[in-house]
């Protein structure tokens, strides 16, 4: 375990994906156990902080992160359930989502257990959650977790991910996303994520912009669906933008996972890219090379792409990502 550079924590739960015929396919999901296999799949040495249940689906979650290769901090597995969600998907693609996660095993964590895991990993550089995370009957877990995290000089990642439809009460669901954003030196976020938040600023591009005036982010992924994505990176001489499109339109089967995806693609790309120049991860983005953020977020969107060519969320290995990154040109504002 010495090797991991990663850990990831949050939601792990089967996706019951409906089918035209009306049943309901079961897939492995989550956006965190997404991100933790596809940073694995993409030859990262990850960590998944949080349990997995002993019953049949949990099983299955777990022999399959073990599969990827990703190393679990609770090997064990305990009693209680699996969360479950519900998945439709739209005639865009768009999934729309109503989860079941009362007394369910990812949620059976603490944030002592949490730092505990991370204590016991001595390379970790970097910690990452989100999604259903930053539900508020969660605060005292992840808010503790990214506070000590911060304090312990590892980068600290939040995936914004707003599922407003799953949780109740918008405004204190906001201001515990928002309270995480305050702890995050790289943020990712789409513009749906922005609009949900509130944020002030004419467009997604200037919303962005003023989480850099109240946060301490270093660096933030925006997407923005069929336009592509924007990387914003804090400099001396400023926000430091660049842009990345697919140069024609992509057959899209579904966007399950695309979200997942391209941030396992960010951030595997900003550690390949620090263990080449014997840095951190940190000190990659403080110097903020135009060549090498170019890089990273062609690479993270050429995931996406990948992903959302076919059906559910499905990594690439990073041979795969780095031939389809290089059909994605990359230009600085």
């Amino acid at each position: 375990m010495n090797a991991i550079r990663i850990a990831i924590a949050g939601e792990a739960l089967i996706d019951l994906m409906a089918q035209p015929d009306g049943r309901m396919l079961p897939c492995l999901g989550g956006a965190a156990y997404n991100v933790a296999r596809a940073l694995a799949l993409q030859g990262v040495a990850t960590a998944y902080l949080n349990p997995f249940s002993a019953d049949r689906l949990g099983r299955q979650l777990a022999a399959r992160m073990l599969t990827d290769g990703v190393v679990l901090a609770q090997p064990e597995p305990i009693k209680a359930v699996t969360s479950l969600a519900l998945v439709g998907v739209d005639e865009q693609g768009h999934p729309d989502y109503a989860f079941y996660r009362q007394g369910v095993a990812d949620r059976a964590i603490t944030a002592a257990a949490l730092n505990a895991g991370c204590a016991a990993l001595p390379a970790l550089q970097v910690v990452c959650t989100g999604c259903l995370a930053l539900d508020p009957q969660d605060a005292d877990v992840y808010q503790p977790w990214l506070v000590a995290q911060r304090a312990a000089a590892r980068l600290v990642v939040v995936d914004a991910n707003v599922r407003p439809a799953v949780i109740q009460g918008l405004a204190p669901y906001r201001a515990n996303i928002l309270q995480a954003l305050a702890q995050a030196d790289v943020i990712k976020a789409s513009d749906e994520d922005l609009a949900y938040l509130a944020l002030p600023g004419g467009d997604a591009l200037a919303q962005a912009r003023h989480l850099f005036t109240c946060t301490p982010v270093q660096c933030m992924a925006l997407t923005l669906g069929p336009e592509g994505a924007c990387l914003l990176v804090r400099g001396r001489q400023g926000i430091a933008v660049f842009r990345a499109k697919e140069p024609k339109p992509v057959q899209v089967a579904d966007t399950v996972g695309a979200g997942d995806c391209f941030l396992a693609g960010l951030l595997a790309c900003l550690l390949h890219h620090a263990q080449a120049l014997g840095q951190t991860p940190a000190g990659v983005l403080a110097q903020a090379d135009t060549e090498v953020m170019r890089d990273v977020l062609a690479h993270a969107l050429a995931h996406a792409t990948l992903c959302v060519m076919r059906s559910g969320c499905t990594p690439s290995s990073w041979a795969q990502v780095r031939a389809r990154a290089q059909l994605v040109p990359a230009l600085t504002d």
